[in-house]
């Protein structure tokens, strides 16, 4: 594709490697912004590696290049023909990634002269994080206060877009409940203002950066406001929305003329003053009480859709589905909800104020996508085939893969996810979320000391969660071998089996998670093997009578009691179901070795490696936990509906090596770890957890309630029949 020099002027960069005596040049458009990035990262890369500045010709010339006809969308090619490097990109956010593959390979240790050619393209067009932003939150607590500043820093946004590029995601989603008045005065109703004038110019600013950021490195963004919110300057100026000043989530629904106005403009205000802001979002049940779902959808229609038709430039869409079929705000889901819903969206994309399909999400497995690779549920129940049949042509399904299930460690399945992309991403599929509802991954408050670390912000301690989820999102047959090379990178030969060790370790949370039925956000909390009982309110340590009781998410798993009841009766079930002593023989084996992959790893000279380390070992010793505790929990119930003393020593001494297991936890966390506010509840809903515990999480804290185990087992009684 010939480039027109009067539209896009050649830069060129050189540089000169003092220990190889090799200059390098690079070809870029300067009138792009995203050309101007990638040049710049490879820039950065090459001076690293040795390389300097010098006038041209040059020993090595790299071009960067975009070609919309020989290559599809986000696709990219890198080719080495003697010493030129050609990076061509479909667009130029595929220029980009072709960018970042060579200076990957550089990292690597790969030498210019040793180039690699090579040629990848996305599978999924939409690759997004969910960020919940810390103002106006949609629950209200100290965990997530604590990210005002960081948040408000530039420098934080820059490194987490970069984090972004890198590992391929190109959307980021920014949530709360009402996000305008962050963001504009609104022309017609300057009384919603909360903000004198001069802290407003300091907000604009914050989120103009953050868009312009995010526009260089070829990431789109989006504003996902809840609804229906004002602020209380507005409620109060117009006697309006009296009744939820504190912006409680799940309140009745205000339709005022006044709101839809007001909401109206602000959508389209929004829009025309932040060209940079790719699009908006919509949901439809906080702050919608007492509506229909034919009424929430004419809501929405008047106001927010009806605000980004009359905005003066096109836009793109995210419509979450609606989680309630009926008034209530956490209602169950229904055919009918389904098949009004779809003529909603494709009436939305008809209307042609929009930019590409309409993204329609989902909650995959409700609020904990880390469980098994199979879909159960979304967020309030069954998902039937109306989405689907007949497929749409003006919308893609997304999967939100919510992570409320780990916070403080380390994650990183490799295997998983990419089973989780393949089975999930059919033809209706356009890509996926990943994030969680109220976790904000910006300062990092867990690390207990943090001198002498090559972290900041919490994503980073994070950083294989990302990659894995970006990377395999954009090609899921990215094989593990990149992921282990990132291990290497950062740890030298101490790394070959820190991938393989997190792998083996890591399936610890998704394997409670399939074992274990849950909904929303604190039905379960894998990290810290804790669940809301439905009956007393209470969230605490599961115990073994929960774990007994509690059915599996995943159909292929038995439930203990389900177990022992058939076996007692001298049933069996097929192979293909995961038994709890099958499970617990599973864990145990994946657990031990990946205890043994890093028991010779020297971490004294490295404190990172320290953390990372000793997360795979926590992670390992929970697994070895739950293992013991699945033993002891069917030796239990075994007894309870059979007798037998020898069971019921059995139990007691499964239980006791599980309290074991989570005192080896408490040692491994205990130096590294603060007692850590907890995301998922606020002052309000958490009062069971606050008074045990004061809001604050650390596996010590839940000591006594594991022993309790044990004393269950010894006061166990044969049950009569």
């Amino acid at each position: 594709m010939k480039r027109k020099a009067w539209l896009s002027p050649v830069i060129y960069i050189l540089f000169i490697s003092p220990a190889f005596s090799q200059a390098v040049a690079i070809h870029f458009s300067a009138s792009s912004p995203q050309e101007a990035y990638a040049a710049g990262q490879l820039r950065e890369t090459l001076i690293k590696k040795g390389y300097s500045v010098r006038e041209s010709p040059a020993d090595y010339e790299i071009s960067l290049s975009v070609n919309a006809k020989q290559l599809g969308t986000e696709a990219f090619s890198v080719l080495a023909a003697g010493k030129r490097i050609m990076i061509t990109g479909g667009d130029e956010r595929g220029l980009i990634y072709g960018s970042l593959s060579l200076t990957e390979d550089l990292d690597n240790g790969i030498p210019l002269q040793h180039c690699k050619a090579k040629s990848e393209k996305p599978k999924l067009p939409f690759r997004a994080i969910k960020f919940d932003l810390p103002w106006d939150t949609y629950r209200h607590s100290y965990a997530l206060d604590l990210h005002d500043q960081t948040c408000r820093d530039t420098s934080f946004w820059k490194a987490f877009l970069d984090m972004m590029v890198a590992n391929r995601f190109n959307s980021l989603s920014l949530w709360n409940l009402h996000p305008y008045t962050f963001m504009i005065k609104p022309g017609n109703f300057p009384e919603a203002s909360p903000f004198p004038d001069e802290e407003l110019k300091e907000w604009q600013r914050l989120f103009h950066t953050i868009f312009r950021m995010a526009r260089e490195r070829a990431i789109d963004t989006y504003v996902v406001p809840f609804n229906i919110f004002v602020t209380p300057e507005f409620a109060k100026a117009h006697r309006v929305a009296i009744d939820n000043l504190q912006h409680d989530f799940f309140v009745r629904g205000d339709t005022s003329e006044i709101i839809k106005r007001y909401t109206r403009e602000c959508v389209t205000q929004l829009l025309n003053e932040y060209p940079d802001l790719s699009g908006i979002g919509l949901t439809l049940g906080e702050g919608m009480g007492g509506m229909t779902p034919q009424q929430r959808e004419d809501w929405i229609k008047e106001t927010v859709i009806e605000g980004m038709r009359l905005a003066s430039r096109k836009s793109r869409l995210i419509h979450r589905i609606p989680f309630s079929a009926n008034t209530e705000s956490l209602g169950p889901t229904s055919i009918e909800t389904e098949q009004l819903t779809r003529k909603a969206i494709e009436e939305e994309a008809d209307l042609g104020f929009t930019e590409g399909p309409v993204w329609a999400d989902l909650k995959f497995n409700w609020s904990h996508a880390h469980s098994t690779t199979q879909l159960i549920k979304v967020h309030g129940g069954k998902l039937y085939d109306t989405y689907f049949k007949p497929e749409p042509t003006k919308y893609k399904i997304t999967w939100t893969a919510r992570n409320e299930d780990f916070f403080c460690l380390r994650w990183g399945v490799p295997g998983f996810i990419r089973r989780h992309i393949i089975q999930n991403t059919h033809s209706y599929v356009g890509g996926y979320f990943i994030g969680s509802e109220t976790y904000i991954p910006a300062k990092d408050y867990f690390t207990k000391d943090s001198t002498a670390l090559p972290w900041k912000y919490a994503f980073e301690r994070q950083w294989l969660f990302y990659k894995l989820w970006g990377r395999l999102l954009y090609d899921p047959a990215t094989p593990d071998d990149v992921f282990r090379a990132a291990f290497i990178r950062r740890y030298g030969k101490q790394g070959n089996n820190l991938l393989e060790a997190s792998a083996l370790a890591g399936a610890t949370p998704l394997r409670l998670a399939s074992d274990f039925d849950l909904g929303w956000d604190f039905t379960l909390y894998s990290e810290g093997m804790m669940a809301l009982d439905t009956k007393t309110k209470r969230v605490d340590y599961i115990s073994a009578d929960r774990l007994i009781n509690q059915p599996p998410l995943d159909t292929d798993y038995i439930s203990i009691a389900n177990y022992v009841n058939k076996i007692s009766s001298g049933r069996s079930f097929a192979k293909s179901k995961v038994t709890p002593p099958l499970l617990a023989g599973m864990l145990e084996k994946d657990c031990q070795k990946a205890l043994a992959l890093v028991k010779s790893i020297n971490t004294t000279t490295d404190k990172a490696l320290v953390y990372e380390v000793a997360d795979i070992r926590t992670w390992a010793f929970l697994g070895l936990h739950l293992a013991e505790k699945l033993r002891g929990a069917v030796a239990l119930q075994t007894y309870r509906l059979k007798g037998g003393e020898k069971n019921k020593q059995m139990a007691i001494s499964h239980f006791e090596k599980a309290l074991h297991y989570w005192d080896e936890v408490i040692s491994i966390t205990r130096p590294l770890y603060n007692d850590m506010p907890l995301v998922h509840y606020s002052e309000q809903d958490g009062k069971s957890w606050k008074e045990n515990y004061g809001l604050r999480f650390h596996w010590e804290k839940l000591r006594p309630a594991v022993a309790k185990d044990i004393e269950t087992a010894q006061k166990a009684v044969v049950t009569k029949n």
